[in-house]
C-alpha cells in the first residue's frame, strides 16, 4: 500500500495535503480498500466552516456507508466534481484524482498534530 510521505493522516483514515493556506483532503488507500467499491460520495458542505473531527460528508460503498471527518478546522472551498459521475476514482487514485475537498485552513499549524506516514502505517499495522 502507498502512503505518501508529504501527506498528513488522521486516525479516521483521511489524508491532507497542505498547499499554502489551503489544503486538499481525501481518504487513504487503506480506507478505500477496507470499504470496497465506492459507489457514491455525498459532500454538501461547500462554504461551511467545519471544526476538527466534525463530519464533512460520507462515502457509500456497495456494502456500507462511512462518515468523513475533517482533520483540521477549515472552510470547505470546493468538492471534487469528478466524483459525482465517477466515485470509483476514490478506489483507483485516492491521493490523486480521487481527492474529495479543497479547504481554507483556519490555522495551518493544526496540521502539525496529525500523523506522519510512518505513524499512520503503525496505526493500521502496515
Amino acid at each position: 500500500m502507498n502512503f505518501p510521505e508529504e501527506l498528513k493522516y488522521t486516525r479516521d483514515h483521511e489524508w491532507i495535503r497542505v498547499e499554502g493556506d489551503e489544503a486538499i483532503i481525501g481518504i487513504t488507500e487503506f480506507a478505500q480498500s477496507e470499504l470496497g467499491d465506492i459507489v457514491f460520495v455525498d459532500i454538501d458542505t461547500v462554504g461551511n466552516d467545519i471544526n476538527k473531527d466534525e463530519l464533512f460528508g460520507s462515502v457509500e460503498a456497495v456494502k456500507t456507508v462511512s462518515d468523513l471527518f475533517m482533520p483540521v478546522k477549515a472552510t470547505v472551498l470546493s468538492v471534487n466534481d469528478q466524483l459525482d459521475a465517477s466515485p470509483e476514482l476514490v478506489n483507483k487514485d485516492p491521493y490523486g484524482e480521487g481527492w474529495m475537498i479543497r479547504v481554507k485552513l483556519n490555522d495551518p499549524s493544526d496540521v502539525d498534530s496529525l500523523l506522519s506516514a510512518n505513524s499512520y502505517k503503525e496505526l493500521i499495522g502496515k
